[in-house]
């Protein structure tokens, strides 16, 4: 598995990921794909050996510098991949694009997604709310998680 800037091309298989992934919620539409990609956000791919996208992850800062924030926007990992250290792997390149920033990162995460919370929880993410109702249509909770900057974790 390699992981490289996600392609426009391969924004169609993002969608067919998203739905698999995400079927009983709002799965995310090309056209969200594309204004990430068009705001200028981080997303990489997650490509297998036959340069198939196996998953995929997207990383949106804003402020200045100094001041910046980041928030994991979506990561996810097609389903027969899942367990093999995509997820974690794409979660790490995040966290390094955050960490040149100096920026702390936020997330939500379903308060059922086990295998995201240990995920999150061992890159140093601890959850500081909770979004009732967040996702739609299923109406499942989320915790909002946060990750501190590179140098408030230097400090600490």
């Amino acid at each position: 598995m390699r992981l490289a800037p996600l392609r426009r091309k391969d924004i169609a298989r993002c969608v067919e990921i998203e739905k698999q992934l995400f079927a009983g919620d709002d799965p995310w539409s090309a056209r969200a794909f594309q204004s990430e990609l068009d705001a200028g956000n981080y997303y990489l791919g997650a490509y297998g050996e036959e340069g198939e996208l196996i998953g995929y992850a997207g990383l949106a800062t804003a402020g200045r510098p100094g001041e910046f924030e980041s928030s994991v926007h979506t990561i996810g990992v097609e389903r027969e991949h899942q367990g093999r250290g995509v997820g974690t792997a794409l979660l790490r390149a995040l966290l390094e694009k955050a960490d040149e920033l100096n920026a702390p990162v936020f997330l939500e995460v379903r308060t059922d997604n086990d295998r995201a919370l240990e995920l999150y929880a061992r890159h140093g993410f601890s959850r500081i709310g909770l979004r009732k109702r967040y996702y739609q249509p299923s109406g499942a909770d989320a915790y909002t998680m946060m990750r501190p900057a590179r140098s408030a974790q230097e400090v600490g």
